[in-house]
């Protein structure tokens, strides 16, 4: 039978969002569109809160069974985990930041079998000269990409590779675990080589453009949910400057960090608050969710920081989802504490479990009662 797709207005204070549950991918699979829907049924009913590497390593520990910084600290893992699968387009056996893909498998699917949601991105290498992501000495690799170019052929076999690793991620059900997948991120600045000095709108829009139709009718990859993401923009034309349009893109999101002292949070905060309001703006005349893709203060050195800098300011305008950066702990080359996640004993527990207490924050045991991956019909 036909299902009819209906097109409701929900509201809840004052939020409102019109919702519709249709994908990019007209033949996601079953679980992906239920993903899909489900992550806009509950937008403005708290916010799914994601942490990067979750339970693949955290402050002064790695790899150790069943562990992760969030659970540790509030007793279940976060509602979002997001994994980074740089390394796939050379065939490496571990990603830039050392995660094994084999032992990444396991990590999502257990996210996936919990009810909890996985979320890619990709610091591809440069495939026209093989440099890293932060290679931005060229500025014609996006357009080399294109078919005709360069490195277009290059581009497919990466594609490849990914659509591959993809079609391998299946939970203890036996289905496809659905991904929100988020490539070329951070692309109004100019630190990748697709970044807003390293190519033209139209050239970064045709290779978002490009692969999607190449995942999704060549790859035949059914289990990707696709997520745009800018980093620094201030008007809604900045912030769609490169937007694919809505038949290539589902979920509208940015990312955005705090730096400096504390008493920089009020200005952060409102940075935030306003970041917020024009994406919600533009989900509302789109048709789209939206998420904070990439967010944190390293250290979090303000204790108060989760409820008086972070919720303050989307507290009105609350995306699905935010995801905070990794906890790789000390990094010996940078000298340096790295960490975006609150862990045990750290200074900004308390509010962040207060938030967490009060169903602000919700983690993968909210996710798995909301039954992510199910029809509430």
């Amino acid at each position: 039978m036909v299902k009819r797709i209906i097109l409701f207005l929900y509201v809840f204070g004052s939020f409102q969002f019109i919702l519709m549950a249709q994908t990019a991918d007209k033949n996601a699979t079953r679980e992906t569109k239920n993903l899909y829907l489900n992550l806009q049924r509950y937008q403005g009913n708290g916010v799914l809160f994601g942490h990067q590497d979750d339970m693949a390593y955290g402050v002064g520990w790695k790899y150790e069974k069943d562990r992760s910084d969030i659970k540790d600290l509030a007793g279940q893992y976060p509602a979002v985990l997001g994994w980074d699968v740089a390394g796939l387009e050379k065939n490496n056996s571990r990603n830039l930041d050392g995660v094994p893909f084999d032992q990444m498998r396991d990590f999502i699917k257990k996210a996936y079998d919990l009810g909890a949601v996985n979320t890619f991105s990709w610091h591809m290498d440069n495939p026209l000269n093989g440099n890293t992501a932060w290679d931005t000495t060229s500025t014609v690799t996006v357009k080399s990409m294109l078919p005709g170019g360069a490195a277009h052929a290059t581009y497919k076999t990466w594609l490849n590779s990914f659509a591959a690793y993809v079609k391998t991620l299946k939970g203890s059900d036996g289905k496809l675990i659905p991904i929100l997948f988020r490539p070329f991120h951070e692309h109004t600045g100019s630190w990748f080589w697709w970044g807003k000095k390293e190519s033209t709108p139209q050239e970064y829009k045709a290779l978002w453009q490009f692969t999607v139709r190449y995942l999704r009718d060549v790859k035949q990859t059914h289990n990707l949910i696709y997520v745009f993401n800018p980093s620094g923009f201030d008007t809604e034309a900045e912030y769609l400057e490169r937007y694919p349009g809505n038949d290539y893109a589902d979920v509208l999101s940015f990312d955005i960090y705090q730096y400096g002292d504390v008493a920089g949070g009020k200005a952060f905060s409102a940075d935030l608050a306003k970041k917020v309001a024009i994406q919600h703006q533009i989900a509302l005349k789109n048709k789209k969710i939206t998420a904070i893709a990439e967010m944190g203060y390293v250290e979090i050195p303000d204790p108060k920081w989760w409820s008086e800098v972070v919720w303050k300011a989307i507290e009105a305008h609350q995306p699905s989802y935010l995801l905070v950066w990794r906890n790789a702990g000390y990094r010996k080359q940078e000298n340096d504490q790295h960490y975006y996640a609150p862990y045990k004993g750290h200074r900004s527990s308390a509010d962040f479990l207060e938030l967490f207490n009060q169903k602000k924050l919700i983690l993968q045991k909210g996710a798995q009662q909301y039954r992510m991956y199910s029809d509430h019909k």
